[in-house]
């Protein structure tokens, strides 16, 4: 809210590098990451398994305008805001992209281009802790769900990661993991 504050009372711009509901920057610097790997992003099947936080309502948004196939893999109750979600759908369908929320996250993850993943309990949000650990059983991106992945799918994670909760030490140190290049973008 501050910083949706200062930039309403400023006469310069004001860059939203990250915010509770949004993190644009970063989505920014993975879709340039997935440029850098792919040499394009257009088309690319991106699953995200996590919840409807800021990093995937920023997810949501670039997909949709730069032509991706996003999923939001996520426990139910997790789930976007539904205007976000809405206005989002509306890009989509101006650059043929598509949008999903699903809540099977195997069933998201199969032949995609790219997992990504972030904490399940952001800051702000530790009193929930131990609900969301429970919650979020079964969403975790390991070497099982990376199998179903196309074989040359990209992992990402926004970090700092929880390693062994939303992410392994395998999948994150593996041969399929770009988070450190992300991280340097």
């Amino acid at each position: 809210q501050t910083v949706e504050r200062l930039a309403s009372y400023s006469r310069i711009p004001v860059i939203n590098g990250l915010t509770d509901t949004h993190h644009p920057v970063q989505i920014l610097c993975d879709l340039f990451t997935l440029w850098e790997k792919r040499g394009r992003v257009q088309g690319l099947r991106v699953v995200f398994v996590g919840d409807g936080n800021n990093v995937c309502a920023s997810w949501l948004q670039g997909a949709a305008k730069m032509g991706l196939h996003f999923t939001l893999a996520c426990p139910k109750g997790y789930g976007p805001d539904a205007g976000l979600l809405a206005r989002a759908e509306e890009q989509a369908r101006a650059s043929g992209a598509t949008l999903a929320v699903v809540h099977d996250p195997a069933a998201a993850a199969r032949g995609a281009d790219v997992l990504y993943t972030d904490v399940w309990t952001s800051m702000g949000q530790e009193e929930e802790r131990a609900r969301r650990l429970k919650d979020f059983q079964g969403f975790q991106v390991d070497e099982a769900l990376v199998r179903l992945a196309a074989p040359d799918a990209l992992v990402m994670h926004c970090l700092p990661a929880h390693r062994g909760e939303e992410i392994t030490d395998e999948v994150i140190e593996g041969p399929h993991s770009i988070v450190f290049d992300e991280a340097e973008n």
